[in-house]
């Protein structure tokens, strides 16, 4: 690098602040409020930053509006996503419906999750903002696995790649989002997928 010249490096960042500490505060202030039974359409910038002990302004250097900051707390306190072994279309698979029933039970486990989860939905914008950064890419990744598994033949050609993806996702989706009382067994994952793809594989 030239003398005088500037590290690019900080404006891969820009009005993200590196602080861990200021996130940290920010999002116990969200979740205090929250178990205060504070509903979400309540919580300002303003009312957060002020219990958080920050500036609005550093709330704004890291997140466009209050959107954005919830989907980061969401994300922050769900299992992470799935890194896909990568060894078959059945291993992949069962790694991300296994992904699917660890949210489902980290749903159930969690106050904080069932609360903003049960506002969420009567936000348009909110929800939005959490499907299109969260729900999407994870639905991609269950696209591409299974046009992996055809590239490889291990499903068979020609079916509608979203079509074999809800049905490999429909039951999970049944037991966390539309009866959310249903069991979600350790073995749940597996025979899922070991039951659909006994009608997907190539015929003879």
């Amino acid at each position: 690098m030239a003398p005088g010249t500037a590290d690019p490096a900080p404006h891969a960042r820009r009005g993200r602040p590196r602080s861990e500490g200021v996130e940290r505060a920010v999002f116990d202030a969200v979740v205090g409020l929250l178990d205060d039974g504070a509903p979400l359409a309540e919580l300002s910038i303003e009312r957060i930053a002020r219990t958080a002990g920050v500036g609005k302004a550093t709330i704004y250097r890291r997140w466009a509006g209050k959107e954005e900051l919830f989907v980061d707390l969401l994300r922050s306190v769900e299992p992470p996503d799935p890194v896909l072994p990568g060894t078959s279309v059945r291993d992949d698979l069962i790694a991300l419906l296994e992904s699917m029933r660890e949210r489902g039970l980290a749903k159930r486990n969690s106050a904080l999750l069932h609360n903003v989860f049960a506002q969420m939905q009567l936000y348009p914008k909110l929800w939005d903002a959490y499907h299109l950064t969260v729900i999407e890419p994870r639905r991609r990744l269950g696209l591409d696995a299974v046009r992996r598994g055809m590239e490889r033949g291990e499903i068979r050609a020609g079916l509608d790649v979203e079509f074999v993806n809800d049905l490999l996702t429909g039951p999970l989706l049944l037991r966390t989002v539309i009866r959310p009382g249903s069991p979600l067994e350790p073995d749940l994952a597996e025979r899922v997928v070991d039951t659909v793809l006994e009608g997907l594989r190539p015929r003879d």
